[in-house]
C-alpha cells in the first residue's frame, strides 16, 4: 500500500512540476507556408526550452480566426497569441503599413532597415491596446502575377486585382484596376472562378500556393518586402512566470533571426518552383516599371502625411 501510495504521489507531484499552460495561436495562412513552419518551430521551441511548461497549438489556414481578426482577437482576450500580416492594418493606424509603400524598400538589407526603425513605434501602439510583438519575419519581395501577358500599365485597366491590404487595395486603383479583397488560402479558388486575374505577392506564396496551376505570367517587380508578425496578449504574457516568459522571448528571438536569414534563399528556391512548373518569370516593361515607381512616391508621400510624427521618426530613422 505504501509503494502504491508513494506512487501516487509520485505521479501527482509530476504533473504538478510539469503542469502546462496551454496557448492557442491562429494564422491566416496554410501550414505549408513557410510563415506558418516558422511558426509552428517557435511553438516548438517555447514547448522545450520552458520545459514543457508552455505549449503553444497552432491553428492555421484561417481555421480558428480569419487572418483580418487575428490580431482584434488577441486584443480582446479570445485567444492568448496569433500570427498576422501588419500591413493588414494599416487602416487602423499608418504606422502598421509603412512595409508595404511600394518602393520604400526593396531588398532584405533595406527591409531590415525599415524593420528596425518601424519597430519600437509599432511596439508602443500595439502595447497601448494590450498586445505585445514577439517577432516579424519578412515575405521575399512582392511581385506581380497575371493569368495573362502585362504589356503596359494600360493593360490593367478594368481587370479584378487581387487586395490583401490597405497599400494593395490603392496601387489597384491607382493601375484602374478593381480591388478585390482576398485571402491567400482562397487565392487558388478566385483565380480559377475568374474573381481575380492578376495580384502581387511573394515568390513563397505563389510557390506553396502552386498558384501557377492558374497563373502564367510572373514579373519580379519586388516591390516591397511586407512582414508577418506573431504576438502575444500582454495579459497572457505577464501571467507567465519569469523563466517561461524568457522561453519565449528566447524562441521568438531565435524565429526571428532564422527567418531572415534563410527568407532569400527561399525566395529562389521558390522562383525556381515557379519556373520549373511552366510559369513565365519576366522583367516587367518600361510601362509597368513606370506606373508603378510613381505610384510608390505618391503612396510614400501620403504615408508620411498621415502617419505624423511618428512617421517622421520612422523615415529619419530608416534614412541614417
Amino acid at each position: 500500500m505504501k509503494k502504491i501510495l508513494a506512487a501516487v504521489s509520485a505521479i501527482g507531484l509530476a504533473s504538478m512540476v510539469h503542469a502546462q499552460t496551454t496557448w492557442d495561436l491562429p494564422t491566416g495562412y496554410g501550414v505549408n507556408t513557410f510563415q506558418t513552419q516558422n511558426v509552428q518551430q517557435f511553438a516548438d521551441d517555447v514547448e522545450k526550452l520552458s520545459g514543457g511548461k508552455l505549449k503553444i497549438t497552432l491553428h492555421p489556414g484561417g481555421a480558428l480566426f480569419k487572418q483580418p481578426e487575428i490580431k482584434r482577437s488577441i486584443q480582446a482576450g479570445l485567444v492568448p497569441a496569433g500570427e498576422f500580416i501588419i500591413s493588414g492594418l494599416s487602416n487602423e493606424n499608418p504606422v502598421f503599413g509603412v512595409d508595404s509603400i511600394p518602393f520604400l524598400a526593396t531588398s532584405y538589407p533595406a527591409a531590415k532597415r525599415l524593420l528596425d526603425a518601424t519597430k519600437p513605434v509599432q511596439g508602443k501602439v500595439l502595447a497601448a491596446q494590450g498586445v505585445k510583438m514577439l517577432f516579424s519575419v519578412p515575405w521575399p519581395g512582392q511581385s506581380l502575377y497575371s493569368v495573362k501577358a502585362i504589356n503596359s500599365a494600360d493593360d490593367f485597366k478594368g481587370t479584378k486585382m487581387r487586395a490583401y491590404n490597405p497599400a494593395t487595395t490603392k496601387i489597384a486603383q491607382m493601375l484602374g484596376a478593381s480591388p478585390v479583397t482576398i485571402q491567400l488560402p482562397e487565392l487558388g479558388q478566385a483565380l480559377a472562378t475568374g474573381a481575380a486575374q492578376n495580384f502581387l505577392t511573394s515568390s513563397a506564396s505563389g510557390a506553396d500556393g502552386k498558384l501557377y496551376e492558374q497563373t502564367k505570367f510572373s514579373y519580379p517587380v519586388n516591390g516591397w518586402l511586407p512582414c508577418n508578425v506573431t504576438a502575444v496578449s500582454q495579459k497572457a504574457f505577464d501571467a507567465l512566470d519569469k523563466t517561461t516568459q524568457d522561453a519565449v522571448l528566447q524562441a521568438a528571438a531565435m524565429a526571428e533571426t532564422r527567418r531572415w536569414a534563410k527568407s532569400g534563399q527561399i525566395n529562389t528556391d521558390s522562383i525556381n518552383i515557379l519556373r520549373s512548373n511552366g510559369m513565365t518569370i519576366a522583367e516587367p516593361s518600361a510601362s509597368v516599371t513606370n506606373a508603378l515607381g510613381a505610384i510608390g512616391k505618391q503612396m510614400t508621400a501620403d504615408w508620411a502625411k498621415a502617419a505624423g510624427a511618428d512617421g517622421a521618426a520612422i523615415l529619419s530613422a530608416y534614412s541614417k
